[in-house]
Formats: structure tokens, C-alpha cells, sequence
């Protein structure tokens, strides 16, 4: 079960990539709607804020996957 586990997690860490990244490609479609509705206008910045924040984060989670997955891979062998 293990040895299933461990490519699971590489996995995982590319998607968590690829889902920061199209947090990222995303924000600036998202935000001119956003801006639109009148209740969010005084906290814009902090909303664009919180979507750069979780980008941010699954690109750093993912990519610390992807380490720890790479650095077990070679102290295996």
C-alpha cells in the first residue's frame, strides 16, 4: 500500500501546482466582476489579496510535495 501511496502524493503535488497557477492565470477574469458588485468595492484590495494568498499557498504546498517526494525517491536508492 505504501508503494502506491508514494506516486499518490507526487500527484498530488503537481495538481496543487497547476491549481495555484490557474488561481494566478484566473484573478484578473475574475476580479472585473467582483468589482461590480457594489457590496465588495470597499474591500477589493483585500479580496485580490486573498486570491494572490491561496495562489501563493497551493504553489508552495504543491512544490513542497514535489521535494519531499524527489528527496525520498533518492535517499531510496
Amino acid at each position: 500500500m505504501l508503494k502506491n501511496k508514494k506516486p499518490l502524493q507526487m500527484i498530488w503535488g503537481i495538481l496543487l501546482v497547476v491549481a495555484g497557477v490557474g488561481v494566478f492565470i484566473r484573478i484578473p477574469q475574475v476580479m472585473p466582476q467582483i468589482e461590480k458588485i457594489e457590496l465588495y468595492s470597499p474591500v477589493l484590495l483585500f479580496i485580490r489579496l486573498c486570491f494572490y494568498l491561496i495562489g501563493i499557498l497551493l504553489i508552495g504546498g504543491g512544490l513542497k510535495k514535489i521535494y519531499l517526494y524527489s528527496r525520498k525517491l533518492e535517499i531510496d536508492r
